[in-house]
Formats: structure tokens, C-alpha cells, sequence
């Protein structure tokens, strides 16, 4: 072949031209493609602790073990599985894990650098591989009030395929990863009942039509009453009671009243004054109420509603006495006493109400 240098020059470029024909067209070259595509991922995450949730912010502080595993016969140390595994940690395993193909994704709803992340990879001699990732960062999460303080949060960590579609990677859960998906012992969180953690598959849309996996691996957190009864909803149900005595205060012999009306708005005044001071106090340190409807917000409305109906009742009856010039004073002490059970009644029933469909 040495004498026909240009032989050996085509046979040499045939090879390459039929290599590159063969080849499959994928866009990742280091995929294991044996089983064909998209590659199943088993995906599981655990919260082993909670060091702060920050509702006003919308995120929370914890650290997380993300739990992925696969199949890659390329991996396979023996044909019958026999053999004990590569267990790998620390450095041991990032250096091990740049030789091999490991499912790009990420935790779409971390914020910033993580604090600590840390990997240890396990590879069986059947190919099967499994990589845990240790991370504490921290996390965003969406806050729902309505039920306000009977309220349930999910604390979520979304698990995202990181570039492949869902064409080329999915990712999916088993029963397996349900029971290793649950928060350690140790797990807590001041002012909150720790729950389990729930696991569903919420694919995402990606460019051009394209679908990329996720899993969301949330934990169920439930508020505990102590401390939210005593410092907002005792002050809030105490102060309606304000416009009613506006209203009981005052008494009426012969269809004239006793207790000039200025008493009686001064005390409605004073109570404006205390639901302003109130409001400014629950929204400075529960921002998160302000905005959309809850309990909290639909007691201050109902103060406001009392605080105007005792000073309507008051301005018409008492300083005006409107009634009495229309239908006489018999008709106006009637009317008065019907309305000081009347709207009590109604406002107590409207703030029970409340309670309970959040409650609920």
C-alpha cells in the first residue's frame, strides 16, 4: 500500500464518509442511546431541614438532597450485575461525574448561589446510576393567603431538565421515589406544622413548541394559631365592637336621646383612629395581607362598614332626628331599638362567616 499512497488516501476518506453516515444525528453525542430516547430519569427530593420562611418575600431557606437515577449500560462493570457499586463523594464524585453523561437539570425556583452543594454518585455494576445532590440555598415559592390563619403553604423545590426536551429526557417518579420524598425528623419550622412532601409532574413549554420535563417535589406546611389569634384577630374582633356601643350607649326616653351626639362621635372617631393604628401595624409585619382577598382584609372592611353605619345611625337619628320629624318620636324609638340589635346582629354573623370559610 506504500507504493499507492493515493489508495490508501480513498480508502481513508470512504471510511470517514461512511462513519459519518452511520452515525445517528443528535444534537448531545455523550446521551446513552442504547435504550433509544427520551431517557427516563427517576427524580426525588427530601428537605432535611428549614432554616427560615419569609412569607412577605415569597421564599424560603433549607436544605434540600435532590435524588436522580438512570440507566447507562455503558457504565456496566459486569454482565450478570454482580459486583458491588462505585460509591463516590465530594470532589471523588464531580471528578466522576465530568467522564460520564449525568442528567442536566436544575432547581428552577432556586434563588442566587447556593450556600452548600455537595454530590455523591453511586454507579452499579448493571449500569444503573444514581446521583444525590445536597444543596441549602434559598428557594421562592408562591404564598396563598385566602385562607388566612388557617392557611396551608407549599414549600416547593421545581426539578428541572436543563436544555433537553422532553423528547430527549423525561423526567418521572415511582413509588420508590414517594417514600424517599418525605422531610427528616428533624425538620422544622417556628410558627408552622411541618406536613409531608408531595411529588407531581409539571412539564414546562420551551422554545418552538418543545416541552421540558420537571418534577416539584412540594412540602406541606400548616400555620399554627398561638400566635396570629392573639395578635391580630383578638384586636380586630375586639374593635367591633366599637361602633356597637357607639350605638348602645345611647338611650331614649320619650323619643328623645339622652347622650349628645358629639360623645358618640368622638367615641367613633377614637375608634377610626384604633383600626387606622391596627392596619398599620398587621400589614407592617404581614405585607403579604394587603394584596388580594383574605379573612384579615375582609374584617378591617367590615370595621370600616360599622364604624360608618353607628355614625349614619347617630347623625340621622340622634342629631338630626329625621325619623322623628317624618313619622313621629314613637316611630323613631322603635326603629332605633330595632337597629341597635339589628346591625350587631349582622356584623357578628358577617364576621363568623368569615372565619369559617377560611376555615374551611
Amino acid at each position: 500500500m506504500a507504493r499507492f499512497p493515493f489508495v490508501s488516501a480513498g480508502l481513508a476518506a470512504l471510511m470517514t464518509l461512511l462513519a459519518a453516515f452511520s452515525a445517528p444525528a443528535l444534537a448531545d453525542p455523550t446521551l446513552p442511546r442504547d435504550k433509544g430516547l427520551p431517557i427516563a430519569v427517576q427524580a426525588a427530593a427530601t428537605v432535611l431541614s428549614i432554616a427560615s420562611f419569609d412569607e412577605n418575600a415569597g421564599k424560603f431557606r433549607a436544605t434540600v438532597d435532590l435524588r436522580l437515577r438512570w440507566a447507562d449500560s455503558r457504565l456496566a462493570s459486569s454482565q450478570d450485575g454482580s459486583g458491588t457499586p462505585e460509591t463516590l463523594r465530594g470532589s471523588a464524585a464531580e471528578a466522576r461525574m465530568k467522564e460520564i453523561w449525568t442528567p442536566p437539570v436544575r432547581i428552577a425556583n432556586q434563588v442566587g448561589a447556593a450556600e452548600r452543594s455537595e454530590y455523591g454518585l453511586k454507579v452499579y455494576p448493571t449500569g444503573q446510576a444514581e446521583l444525590l445532590h445536597r444543596v441549602t440555598a434559598d428557594f421562592t415559592v408562591d404564598v396563598n393567603v385566602e385562607r388566612f390563619p388557617f392557611d396551608r403553604q407549599k414549600l416547593a423545590i421545581e426539578i428541572a431538565a436543563d436544555g433537553l426536551t422532553t423528547a430527549e429526557m423525561i423526567l418521572r417518579f415511582d413509588q420508590s421515589d414517594i417514600d424517599f420524598s418525605r422531610p427528616s425528623v428533624h425538620a422544622e419550622l417556628g410558627g408552622w406544622t411541618i406536613g409531608l412532601i408531595d411529588l407531581k409532574s409539571a412539564p414546562q413549554p420551551g422554545w418552538y413548541n418543545g416541552t421540558h420535563a420537571q418534577v416539584v417535589a412540594s412540602l406541606d406546611i400548616e400555620r399554627k394559631l398561638g400566635l396570629v389569634v392573639a395578635s391580630i384577630f383578638i384586636p380586630l374582633l375586639a374593635s367591633l365592637l366599637i361602633p356597637q356601643l357607639a350605638i348602645w350607649l345611647n338611650t331614649m326616653e320619650d323619643g328623645v336621646f339622652q347622650v349628645d351626639t358629639y360623645e358618640m362621635v368622638n367615641i367613633i372617631i377614637g375608634g377610626l383612629f384604633a383600626i387606622i393604628a391596627l392596619n398599620f401595624t398587621v400589614y407592617s409585619s404581614y405585607t403579604v395581607l394587603s394584596v388580594g382577598d383574605n379573612t384579615v382584609n375582609r374584617l378591617f372592611a367590615l370595621n370600616y362598614i360599622g364604624l360608618a353605619s353607628a355614625l349614619f345611625v347617630n347623625v340621622v337619628f340622634s342629631r338630626f332626628n329625621v325619623v322623628a320629624r317624618l313619622f313621629g318620636p314613637y316611630a323613631q324609638e322603635q326603629a332605633y331599638t330595632a337597629i341597635m340589635w339589628a346591625i350587631p346582629t349582622l356584623i357578628f354573623v358577617l364576621a363568623v362567616s368569615f372565619l369559617f370559610a377560611a376555615y374551611v
